[in-house]
């Protein structure tokens, strides 16, 4: 089958430009392999990673038709497959089918598909993604760990730190001290791991700020081009979890918002946004800065009439309440 490849080409510092090159290929052939092709055959200035080639190494990720993925996973078949859905559910004429290649996002482009990663690796080193010193001092026998202890390590010890997860991560587009999911489902692998002895000043250093599990704004999409399943979204909600059941209301804004959600859904079936506002940025009337920067909004509100001068709870209320206790009774 004929098939066209568009490939991203980038000198550093200077604007991407797309080249197209065409390549018979057999359905099974990996993305990776149509790249060699065209450096062996074609170009070989075409600049990308690769090493192992078997979807261990992480090396070969790029954008493939706007999703992060690893090169040597997707193969031309399933992604035009996949393109061919897209295509016919929007009623688009078929063409000879393209494919496009372009380096990983949020992160700076060295050359072509090869991507800057000193800024992916410097945030994961923030999260100290090893046990603990005092952890390891254990002089006369090695640790042992029991079969369930292990199991909680299985999911995020897959993570093969291809970066795919920081590409996507919508985040680390708009926040540069959000350290990303990749670091942060590596910190749950640390607060999990029974052979730590840091785990309190662990979360106390993933709660700060923005900086932390705070700044993730559950897009998803990390989740979503995982390779591996790690599923850093799900870790980064476990870390919350742990924070939330050491900490009180008042300790941050952030844990307030998480708590305060709850507790007006359960009171009412839906949110309450006066309360919500009030209790989270205002900190219960104790916070008068908040209270303050809430006044302007506050009054272009009023003046609009979409400040709600009464709360309807919502019907099933005695029954969402009931799920949520339920729920927390299991945690």
């Amino acid at each position: 089958m004929e098939v066209i490849f568009k490939i991203t080409r980038q000198e550093e510092n200077s604007p991407p430009v797309f080249k197209s090159y065409i390549l018979k290929v057999e359905p099974g052939n990996t993305i990776l392999d149509c790249l060699n092709q065209i450096k062996w055959e074609q170009d070989g200035t075409l600049a990308f990673r690769k090493n192992c080639r078997n979807t261990i190494c992480g090396s070969c990720a790029v954008r493939i038709n706007g999703r992060s993925a690893l090169a040597c996973k997707e193969n031309v078949g399933s992604e035009l497959a996949r393109l061919e859905k897209i295509s016919s559910s929007a009623n688009q004429p078929q063409t000879t089918p393209e494919i496009t290649v372009a380096p990983l996002g949020n992160m700076p482009v060295i050359k072509d598909l090869v991507v800057d990663m000193n800024g992916f690796w410097r945030n994961l080193e923030t999260v100290a993604p090893y046990v603990s010193t005092a952890g390891r001092q254990v002089p006369e026998r090695e640790f042992l760990q029991t079969p369930q202890e292990r199991s909680l390590l299985d999911q995020t010890g897959n993570c093969i730190m291809c970066g795919a997860c920081y590409s996507e991560c919508n985040a680390v587009e708009v926040n540069p001290d959000f350290v990303g999911p990749h670091a942060l489902a590596k910190a749950y692998r640390m607060v999990a791991d029974s052979r730590d002895g840091n785990t309190e000043e662990r979360l106390e250093t993933y709660s700060t700020g923005t900086q932390g599990v705070w700044g993730c704004t559950r897009c998803l999409y990390c989740d979503a081009v995982c390779p591996m399943e790690v599923a850093p979204l799900e870790q980064i909600t476990k870390i919350k979890q742990e924070i939330l059941e050491q900490k009180q209301a008042d300790d941050s804004r952030a844990i307030r918002h998480r708590q305060v959600l709850v507790d007006l859904v359960k009171q009412g079936g839906w949110i309450d946004e006066r309360q919500f506002g009030l209790q989270v940025v205002g900190n219960y009337f104790r916070d008068l800065q908040g209270l303050l920067s809430l006044a302007p909004l506050g009054l272009r509100m009023l003046v609009r009439g979409k400040f709600p001068l009464a709360f309807e709870p919502s019907e099933g209320t005695e029954e969402v309440r009931s799920l949520i206790n339920s729920i927390q009774k299991i945690d």
